[in-house]
């Protein structure tokens, strides 16, 4: 009889290591977001942030905590006193929650970092995992770049943690230094050399620095691993982590191989990327295996009369597994309401009537200047248009002169609780005309930090996207925007923008003298 398959827990920590990417920064509200979905895709563990760090970050561990059911809530602190108290003030709300606590082992963080000797870092083990053991049952202790510790030292702090009272031990590859088989070697020992370890999870957390990430932690398990950490899209510090829809659609497609199962649902792991991918603002790369746009797209003429023949020829998974739906039902300008709820529900997005409302009113806008409406449309819709913050500043119309032989000059309309105001400006081109209007019109002088546009579809009258990285007060905000016009596209992204921070600053904001056009450039 065969053995039955093995749990393999997943503990997503994009709302923690995935923010840290460089030019990430998520409101509560998008963090909400993230842990709903990361729910609904059925991870075992979500690690909503480092409560010290900032107020922000304590606020949203909290919100979490108290509004998202099913996973475990996580919350990391160093084993100080200080990172440990605030942490359970964040999570005491949840159902069930995890004090995540950790600090470095290596010999090179020792001496560079954290000057402390390997008998200091024994201590704060003890009294670490124990004041976390105090107020909560369920707690996990990492050594931080365990893959370049010591050995011997390595599994005498874990010894420590698990007398203490750890309930998960996680191996971290910080710096994304290891091999597949040495570090699979690296678990193995673990496992026959720390005492106590069959009382706890082992969990691995790999980075992506050498392109290894997914590779380490599949080793991880085979060498007897249970949890494995990572972040959707494999976004994080650096090169980030490992990519969740990949380590878990591999288990799944090779699990007579790995004989391993995850509780994860994987019909949202589609939905869950694009999520992720549009609140942070990091676009998912073409040929990415799983989620990339290219992942089921066959282009060579063998390829594509293999797959018409039998799928399974060139495609080793189902699209439909992963929530991705190709047999796409063309909407247009004479659909009605009906047909875009029912088409929406069937793209996994329930609306209420208000946000259906602002739906059909953007699909009329936009099918009166595209001829068909494909999913990505409708997707790029609803992310971008309906389930975004509330706009304070709203587009009224847009002028736009520009050419090779004059100076790009931009025309801006927005109407604030009803007024409207209106206002003109020149720029090095089009966009930065716009831009600089928009300035002037909000009195809000936000500083640009990047521009992205792409095409929703292809086609001459594709749908473009725009997203915008910019910054207010030494904090980044990222809007997005969409239409079939990029300029447009780009004032919506921006203003999309502006309108972040005043979501979050308040109405306080607005009372900030108006700027000079291209002031904050």
């Amino acid at each position: 009889m065969p053995e039955e398959p093995r749990k393999i827990y997943i503990f997503d920590t994009t709302l923690r290591d995935g923010e840290q990417s460089p030019g990430v920064s998520l409101n509560l509200k998008e963090k909400l977001e993230i842990a709903h979905q990361l729910a609904r895709l059925g991870v075992d563990v979500i690690e909503a942030g480092f409560p010290i760090a900032s107020l922000g970050d304590f606020e949203a561990v909290r919100a979490v905590a108290a509004e998202v059911e099913g996973p475990v809530i996580a919350g990391l602190a160093r084993t100080n006193e200080r990172d440990i108290d605030r942490a359970w003030e964040a999570l005491q709300v949840a159902k069930r929650p995890r004090i995540h606590v950790f600090i470095a082992t290596s010999d090179i963080h020792l001496k560079y970092k954290l000057r402390m000797s390997r008998e200091q870092v024994l201590e704060a083990v003890r009294k670490g995992v124990s004041l976390a053991k105090s107020y909560c049952e369920d707690v996990e202790f990492s050594p931080e770049d365990a893959s370049r510790s010591d050995l011997d030292f390595l599994c005498q702090v874990l010894e420590t943690a698990i007398a203490c009272g750890a309930t998960v031990v996680n191996i971290p590859d910080t710096v994304g230094y290891a091999t597949p088989q040495e570090f699979g070697q690296l678990i193995k020992q673990i496992r026959q050399r720390v005492a106590g370890n069959e009382r706890v999870q082992i969990s691995v957390h790999c980075h992506n620095d050498l392109g290894l990430a997914v590779a380490n932690s599949l080793a991880a398990i085979e060498n007897g691993a249970t949890q494995i950490e990572g972040t959707i899209n494999g976004i994080g510090e650096r090169a980030g982590n490992t990519a969740l829809e990949e380590l878990i659609m591999a288990l799944y497609t090779r699990r007579y191989y790995y004989n391993c199962r995850t509780a994860i649902v994987t019909q949202e792991i589609y939905r869950t990327s694009k999520l992720v991918s549009r609140l942070t603002g990091m676009p998912v790369q073409y040929n990415k295996a799983i989620v990339g746009k290219n992942a089921f797209t066959h282009e060579a003429g063998i390829h594509q009369d293999g797959v018409l023949k039998e799928r399974t020829t060139y495609e080793i998974m189902n699209p439909a597994m992963i929530g991705l739906i190709q047999d796409n039902i063309y909407l247009g300008k004479h659909s009605g309401r009906h047909a875009l709820r029912q088409r929406l529900e069937q793209l996994g997005f329930k609306l209420n009537e208000a946000e259906l409302d602002r739906a059909f009113a953007r699909f009329k806008n936009l099918a009166d200047r595209k001829k068909e409406i494909s999913d990505r449309d409708l997707e790029a819709i609803v992310a971008h248009e309906v389930k975004d913050i509330p706009e304070k500043f709203v587009l009224e119309h847009i002028h736009i002169s520009t050419g090779n032989r004059v100076v790009p000059t931009a025309t801006i309309g927005l109407r604030l609780n009803g007024t409207l105001r209106e206002e003109a400006a020149c720029g090095e081109g089009p966009v930065d005309a716009a831009f600089n209007a928009i300035d002037k019109a909000t009195g809000i002088p936000v500083c640009l930090k990047s521009y992205h546009l792409s095409a929703v579809t292809g086609g001459k009258d594709a749908v473009g996207e725009v997203t915008v990285k910019v910054e207010y007060n030494n904090k980044v905000y990222i809007g997005r925007g969409i239409s079939t016009d990029i300029l447009e596209a780009s004032a919506r992204a921006y203003l999309n923008a502006v309108n972040k921070v005043v979501y979050e600053l308040g109405d306080e904001v607005l009372a900030a003298k108006p700027v000079e056009a291209g002031a904050a450039k």
